[in-house]
């Protein structure tokens, strides 16, 4: 293969080194011609295919990029979506926060206000006992110092009402 390389590259050389001083334009057109066809005959598949596999390299990355950029342009689609339904939920989540909390404050109002007259009736409850007890307790020192002084006999309307004054 080596040879017949050289053999197409000698020969137009060969044409050409004739030492007649002889300007032929002719013979070295055609011999010329001869040499750029073999060229081409030889060469031109090799180009072909390295054009080819060039073309299809590059059409292939040019391929995959735009496959890519739609690939993100898709996700930033979906991105975008799940963003509007995560502010559409946080609002919704917001105001449902916000209902709750006037919820609870009313609740605990409403709780508040029940301990209040539930302390208030208890207190009451309890100043009702306390004067019960006291009146009590006057009542029985009264009789106690009646019965027990020997000098003092009393009747029944006189005993009333010094218990009414040592009550009120």
């Amino acid at each position: 293969m080596k040879k017949l390389y050289y053999i197409i590259l000698l020969c137009p050389l060969y044409a050409l080194a004739a030492g007649d001083n002889e300007y032929d334009i002719v013979p070295r057109t055609i011999n010329f011609l001869i040499f750029v066809a073999i060229l081409y005959y030889f060469t031109a598949d090799f180009f072909k295919n390295f054009y080819k596999n060039r073309i299809l390299k590059i059409s292939s990355k040019l391929d995959e990029i735009q496959k890519k950029l739609l690939e993100s342009k898709a996700k930033k689609i979906d991105t975008m979506k799940k963003l509007e339904e995560a502010k559409a939920n946080s609002v919704a989540t917001l105001a449902a926060a916000k209902k709750e909390a006037e919820i609870l404050v009313q609740k605990i109002r409403e709780e508040t206000q029940s301990e209040i007259i539930l302390l208030e009736q208890y207190f009451e409850d309890q100043k009702k006992y306390e004067l019960r007890k006291m009146e009590k307790e006057v009542v029985s020192s009264a009789l106690k110092e009646i019965f027990e002084d020997p000098n003092m006999v009393l009747k029944q309307n006189e005993i009333v009402d010094i218990i009414m004054k040592k009550v009120s």
